[in-house]
């Protein structure tokens, strides 16, 4: 069992979790049967539509799962926050209402949530966290091991540096939203592969995720540390990625510096495969969003060894310990992994990637239709 601690201060909160059944509206756990047949509904609240992985790969891919799971039975009431707190707290409260089954919660705020999460818990309904970990007494949380996405970024950003590397060569380091707690893990993985070894010459927390923000601090950056001396770029994800590379080049850059990313948007791969992007960092949202309807479902039935099964890591909130967790690994996308990645697993193919402007990149790179 991996632990993993995400709090960010001292907490002396303890949880105790249901053994042996789901938690019904007045906390009683003694019936192991399943509370709960086919016929039930999951709420589903994603953060925003800015990252293109909400809408074209989470939501489908759970919501098909879940039709699987409860033989066409079980409906999934889904609502996409766009990135504004407020909205997602009074989309959560509509489905504490409505009196869903379960929730399973991508916060835009991780501590401003815990209010909502609290409410679900009051009305009986769990609350599983998805991606990032919301606060409060949620039941269960599953993301990618965001301490590792960060460290994979930062290697690939020294990799592509090369050899002759110094101290003396300035990065800029383009973080997430500080309401992220995702954001914090990413930046804190890649520090502990950069520091010491390049200057940091500007690090931003760039609200929101917006890649217009990311694009407005890239220009900051180029005026105050001078075009050329900026030899790489951290970006936490590929929207910010797009960016930094219209910043750069609208400040007249031919050669782009190597520039990371998260996420393999398809933009991204594009960028990959001409070489304005140097990485991305794969993760299967397959692979997380199908786990997360396993779990919902396992949940809110009572299925208590599966659902056990489903979370064996255990992480830290800063206002809960031993919450029952899965942690899905991460690659690192390059040009030289493409075929083994992104296309293996079926998540573009290669007429997606290489259409009109980017056809002779990829013949360079040897990616054929």
């Amino acid at each position: 069992m991996r632990r993993i601690a995400i709090s960010v201060a001292a907490v002396s909160m303890s949880v105790t979790l249901a053994g042996c059944g789901m938690l019904d509206a007045t906390g009683s756990s003694d019936d192991a049967s399943p509370v709960k047949g086919d016929d039930i509904t999951v709420g589903l609240l994603l953060p925003e539509k800015a990252n293109t992985r909400y809408e074209q790969f989470d939501y489908p891919i759970f919501k098909k799962k879940v039709e699987s799971l409860t033989n066409s039975k079980g409906k999934v009431e889904y609502a996409n926050a766009e990135a504004d707190a407020d909205k997602q707290a009074s989309q959560m409260q509509r489905m504490i209402d409505k009196q869903v089954d379960v929730i399973v919660l991508d916060a835009v705020d991780a501590h401003g949530i815990a209010e909502s999460v609290s409410k679900a818990k009051d009305a009986g309904i769990p609350v599983i966290a998805y991606d990032r970990l919301a606060e409060g007494p949620i039941d269960a949380y599953i993301s990618f091991d965001n301490s590792l996405v960060g460290e994979v970024q930062g290697r690939s950003l020294l990799e592509a540096l090369g050899g002759d590397l110094s101290i003396t060569d300035k990065i800029v380091m383009m973080n997430g939203s500080s309401t992220d707690p995702n954001a914090k893990q990413f930046k804190a993985g890649a520090l502990s592969e950069l520091k010491g070894k390049v200057t940091i010459a500007k690090s931003f927390d760039t609200k929101d995720w917006d890649p217009k923000n990311a694009e407005k601090n890239m220009k900051e950056a180029i005026s105050e540390i001078g075009l050329d001396n900026i030899e790489g770029v951290y970006s936490a994800n590929d929207g910010m990625a797009g960016g930094i590379v219209k910043a750069l080049r609208a400040a007249g850059v031919t050669k782009l510096p190597p520039i990371t990313g998260q996420d393999a948007e398809l933009a991204a791969v594009q960028r990959i495969v001409t070489g304005e992007q140097y990485m991305s960092v794969y993760k299967s949202y397959p692979e997380e969003a199908e786990n997360a309807a396993e779990m919902a479902v396992a949940k809110v039935q009572g299925r208590d060894i599966q659902f056990d099964a489903l979370t064996r890591d255990r992480v830290d909130s800063p206002t809960d310990q031993d919450i029952p967790a899965q942690l899905v690994p991460v690659v690192a996308l390059t040009q030289d992994n493409l075929e083994d990645t992104v296309l293996a697993d079926g998540f573009y193919e290669v007429s997606d990637i290489c259409t009109g402007e980017f056809k002779d990149a990829c013949a360079e790179i040897g990616l054929k239709q």
